[in-house]
């Protein structure tokens, strides 16, 4: 299993941050460039607890499909969500979102594991840790964007 957190600070107040980061249709556009999109479940709009929604992504030439769960969420400070079915063996990403003194502390915290046994485990650190790391700040940037922008 791999295990990986990320620190952004955004100018904006923690509610603000934390709707932003729910929305489907912003993260949809902070992720064109791999194509990804809901195709089932929530496919736009704010997702909720215990809603589902069903990804389509292109990832190293391959398009997966991944479906993820709102397992949890307690307004403004906190949600997780966690892959039902998908390429990982398991997928758990933890949303914080605590008031700092310039806006918002968001912290990701991003635990996963690879099928395939040792093949999996080689792609975990070799390749996945990274590819997903730089996903999550890259929608990040866009998160903060939007946040920070005038509404």
């Amino acid at each position: 299993m791999v295990a990986f957190e990320l620190e952004t600070v955004v100018r904006a107040p923690p509610g603000r941050v934390f709707d932003v980061s729910l929305d489907i249709d912003v993260h949809q556009a902070s992720m064109q460039r791999s194509g990804e999109r809901a195709v089932a479940g929530v496919t736009g709009g704010m997702i909720g607890l215990g809603e589902l929604v069903t990804w389509k992504a292109r990832h190293f030439g391959i398009t997966w499909t991944m479906t993820s769960r709102i397992a949890e969420l307690q307004r403004p400070t906190r949600f997780v969500d966690e892959q039902v079915t998908g390429p990982f063996a398991s997928f758990r990403h933890v949303h914080q979102f605590t008031p700092d003194a310039d806006g918002t502390r968001m912290l990701d915290r991003v635990t996963f594991s690879a099928p395939l046994g040792p093949l999996g485990r080689l792609a975990e650190r070799v390749v996945l840790a990274n590819h997903l790391r730089r996903l999550i700040v890259g929608r990040n940037a866009f998160v903060t964007a939007a946040c920070e922008d005038p509404p």
